[in-house]
């Protein structure tokens, strides 16, 4: 009882079924304390299964609010097939609306394939890689530039070694209808959500929603757009769920993510101005912004320059910074 990761449910019963995921872990005031993950699971008899997550980061909201409302709405009737949601994947980090989790500073998504006897988070980060998502023929794991980043709403797949399931994952990607995607290329042993889809079996699809650590009208919009779309196109509704009216999407243009030098970092401590704007095309060496000290007024703001060409894809929110800190990122166009 002090080891693994505790369920009761049952994958083959039809019907919606409310339930939690224990992660069993000491702490001073709890000697016997689990970690509760809610999960719903809403079947339907034989057909194509998905998984649904949000909460990977505990402050991306515009998928763990849509998650909520799906889960509340969906009718196992008005569906074929099985549905599985994760509202909150890592729940400490949503219930403290951090990134990571308190309990132990996990970030799940540099979690996997995580370990049976290790930390919440690894654990949890396990049982999704070697359990549940063996289970699914499609994840989809909603994100958001969280409280630190402006992300372009973007789609994004990992790049896979087999080029049809590669093919399918693109095609999966494109359908959820939004103005960019982009393939990352973070190898066979990603330790991501999208590397561990990869390695279970099933077809990885994520995206960033959003920013700021919150929820607008337009963030929530395309959130349920994706979602309606995706669940159309797999054939597990017939019509869409959470935005019936929702306007036609314009083509997803693809963009590609794969270097170092496609992002532009802080190598000391200071006070960042950007000199653009998400989504605007960049050249290399163009300005990218300033880098003030404002503890010493008699040094003039450093220029810095981008290294690679393509559209701004996400900035950093918070102006103070650290060596180290991501200040912005650049995607390079991919043709056809």
């Amino acid at each position: 009882m002090h080891t693994g990761l505790a369920h009761t449910l049952d994958f083959d019963r039809d019907g919606k079924t409310l339930e939690h995921l224990s992660i069993p872990f000491s702490i001073d005031r709890s000697p016997y304390f689990q970690v509760k993950v809610p999960i719903c699971l809403i079947r339907n008899g034989d057909g194509p299964s998905l998984l649904l997550m949000a909460g990977n980061h505990g402050d991306e909201y515009e998928g763990e609010l849509s998650l909520a409302k799906l889960a509340r709405r969906l009718d196992p009737k008005r569906i074929r097939g099985r549905i599985t949601i994760l509202p909150m994947a890592n729940a400490p980090a949503v219930m403290a609306a951090k990134r990571c989790s308190p309990l132990d500073g996990g970030n799940l998504n540099r979690a996997f394939p995580g370990e049976p006897l290790g930390t919440p988070t690894s654990r949890l980060a396990n049982f999704l890689e070697t359990e549940l998502f063996p289970r699914h023929d499609v994840v989809f794991d909603i994100h958001s530039g969280g409280t630190s980043m402006e992300h372009l709403p973007t789609a994004l797949v990992e790049r896979n070694a087999d080029p049809e399931r590669h093919r399918r994952g693109v095609e999966l990607m494109r359908t959820l209808g939004m103005p960019y995607g982009f393939v990352a290329d973070n190898g066979q042993a990603s330790p991501t959500s999208m590397g561990a889809a990869r390695r279970a079996g099933a077809i990885g699809v994520s995206g960033e929603f959003g920013g700021g650590g919150t929820a607008t009208v337009d963030s929530m919009a395309i959130t349920a757009r994706a979602l309606d779309s995706l669940m159309v196109a797999l054939g597990i509704v017939e019509a869409p769920v959470l935005a019936p009216k929702h306007e036609p999407a314009t083509p997803t243009r693809l963009l590609s993510l794969s270097r170092h030098s496609q992002g532009l970092y802080a190598t000391r401590g200071g006070w960042f101005e950007p000199a653009v704007r998400l989504g605007d095309s960049v050249s290399a060496e163009q300005l990218a912004g300033w880098y003030h000290d404002l503890e010493q007024l008699d040094l003039a703001e450093e220029a810095l320059h981008f290294a690679e060409s393509g559209i701004v894809l996400s900035r950093r929110l918070h102006t103070m910074c650290e060596a180290g800190d991501c200040l912005m990122q650049v995607a390079e166009p991919v043709k056809g």
